[in-house]
């Protein structure tokens, strides 16, 4: 099966900058949408950027201008770079893909990787 695994969480100062990284594999399968996801403790989780497989993107209002999504299809990998941290962009990242399979998508996530902003 298709497995998503995220890296680069971590601890930082407000104002700082981390990049998350998410490769997909598992075997031979076409991803259509990536993006990302996070959630807060008490909060519900909510969409922080999706990139389609032609590049497309879209954000968060909460994340437009600071973060940015991208790519790399040949590494079925996604990226998310994150500048001017603020502390409540503290929260679990989470990776989401759609593969394609049988003429239908299934949606895949990852476990997730922890980003603390302090301030």
């Amino acid at each position: 099966q298709v497995q998503l695994v995220e890296s680069g969480g971590g601890l930082v100062q407000a104002g700082g900058s981390l990049r998350l990284s998410c490769a997909a594999s598992g075997g031979i399968f076409i991803i259509n949408a990536m993006g990302w996801y996070r959630q807060a403790p008490g909060k519900q989780r909510e969409l922080v950027a999706v990139i389609t497989g032609r590049g497309s993107t879209d954000y968060g209002d909460s994340v437009k201008g600071r973060f940015a999504i991208s790519r790399d299809n040949a590494k079925n990998t996604v990226y998310l770079q994150m500048n001017s941290l603020k502390p409540e962009d503290t929260a679990v990242y989470y990776c989401n893909a759609g593969v394609v399979a049988d003429r239908a998508i299934y949606d895949y996530w990852g476990q997730g990787t922890q980003v603390t902003v302090s301030s």
